[in-house]
């Protein structure tokens, strides 16, 4: 088998080349493509019509001037010889004129369409005789045709094909025309993409507490459709999750009173060894209960105002309150200037990364620096990490890494799927991914540019 020098070419390469070179918008593809479209149609009827105008023009032009030209020569040959001088500019026209004596320059004519314009010329002009039939260079396709007179002079003639003519208006025109038709594409376009537009933000907007905004059920019967169709969509959505909360919330809360119960009847028990066991159960339940209801309340989404905040004081103030209780986190880098953010919901993101951290790992550190006009806060630790294929599937509730399922090594599995909750409730992006010299890092992106709502604090 021999192998191709030149490999054939990847036709769905070239087309996602292609693809590549368009616009991300839908709006600005579609506009791009009709507007493209509408003015190449126009320019091949252009061409069309004024290759049909040509056509037409060489037509008449080969049935009238021949006779043209064949009239005037014979008022040249029956004037006298010394009048004919005074006529050359009464018959002069824009495609032909005489001169008299000499002879014709130039060669055979060439092509087909001087070979035809020369004979219509020559077959016009009998009985008189043609000496020389000439194709000159200049003007292009110009032609000098030698005809002896009676009296036995030459009469020369510059003939010449003379293409149609376009008006400076008609080019004025057709411009006007594509500007109109780009307008009408444009409005057009954005008709039809608005609705879409409206749909995206409203999806954007829908975040864990489902409290998105409800769509105007109006306009063309699709939109108007499609409006309906998302905001039934979005309160059957709200209402499963709704109901989920609600069960997840009651048995969260009615699970504290057995346990309560069942601590008091611990209390009473006479072995000492037993009490502890029962003692770290119930206090197992009693935090696994805690963060479900937590979950749940994050799941509702948070009532908390956005505020004007200090995120700098507000690190410090975190880092502070660990050091009072004896655990060592280093602040490294400045926000430099205030957020518009939730400040509880942050403390409480914040918070559950570093005790996670803190839980893992001995060196544990709260990084903060700007990245794209966004604010981003790392939570790093020097512990064993999480394994790549995980590294999303901790951030869904009850999920824990830890296999031993001890809860005072493992935890409850719902730290980081709140932390991820609370992040996507106020806008922010929480991300994890392994140090390369060993540890985790927790990202928490959010943006750093006040919001243009009316702002406290």
């Amino acid at each position: 088998m021999s192998t191709l020098a030149n490999p054939p070419a990847n036709p769905a390469g070239a087309v996602r080349g292609w693809r590549r070179l368009l616009p991300g918008s839908l709006f600005y593809r579609v506009t791009l493509i009709i507007v493209v479209g509408l003015a190449i149609a126009q320019l091949l009827t252009f061409a069309a019509i004024r290759y049909e105008r040509n056509m037409a023009l060489r037509e008449l032009m080969m049935i009238g001037i021949e006779r043209d030209i064949a009239s005037s020569v014979a008022i040249l040959d029956r004037l006298p010889a010394a009048e004919r001088a005074g006529w050359l500019d009464r018959l002069e026209r824009r495609n032909y004129r005489f001169v008299l004596g000499g002879s014709a320059e130039g060669t055979e004519p060439g092509s087909l369409q001087s070979r035809q314009f020369a004979a219509a010329i020559v077959d016009a002009m009998r009985p008189f005789e043609i000496v020389k039939v000439g194709e000159v260079a200049w003007p292009p396709e110009g032609l000098q045709i030698q005809v002896r007179v009676s009296d036995g002079s030459s009469v020369v003639v510059h003939a010449m094909r003379v293409g149609m003519p376009v008006s400076g208006w008609v080019m004025w025109l057709l411009a006007a025309q594509l500007l109109v038709l780009a307008v009408c594409a444009w409005y057009a376009v954005r008709l039809v993409t608005r609705p879409l537009a409206q749909l995206s933000a409203a999806a954007d907007q829908l975040g864990p507490d489902l409290k998105g905004r409800t769509l105007a059920e109006e306009g063309p019967t699709e939109v108007a459709h499609a409006a309906r169709a998302f905001n039934a969509m979005q309160q059957r959505i709200a209402g499963y999750m709704s109901e989920r909360v609600e069960i997840l919330a009651a048995i969260s809360h009615d699970l504290q009173t057995p346990i309560t119960r069942m601590r008091l009847r611990t209390d009473l028990m006479d072995n000492e060894h037993d009490r502890e066991k029962f003692r770290q159960d119930l206090d197992a339940m009693h935090s696994l209960v805690r963060e479900g209801v937590t979950y749940a309340r994050t799941l509702h989404g948070a009532a908390e105002p956005p505020l004007r905040i200090d995120a700098d004081a507000l690190l410090e103030s975190m880092v502070a309150d660990y050091e009072d209780v004896g655990q060592q986190v280093r602040l490294e880098g400045r926000a430099g200037a205030p957020i518009v953010s939730r400040p509880h919901a942050l403390r409480r993101i914040l918070m559950n990364l570093i005790d996670n951290a803190l839980k893992f790992g001995s060196d544990v550190r709260l990084r903060v620096h700007a990245e794209d006009g966004r604010m981003v806060v790392s939570v790093l630790d020097n512990g064993p990490g999480i394994p790549p294929d995980e590294l999303d599937a901790v951030l869904k509730p009850f999920y824990r890494v830890e296999s031993s399922r001890n809860r005072s090594t493992g935890g409850t599995g719902l730290g980081l799927a709140i932390a991820h909750q609370l992040a996507m409730a106020m806008g922010a992006e929480l991300t994890l991914k392994n140090r390369a010299e060993g540890g985790l890092e927790a990202r928490l992106t959010m943006a750093a540019a006040p919001a243009r709502a009316t702002l406290q604090g």
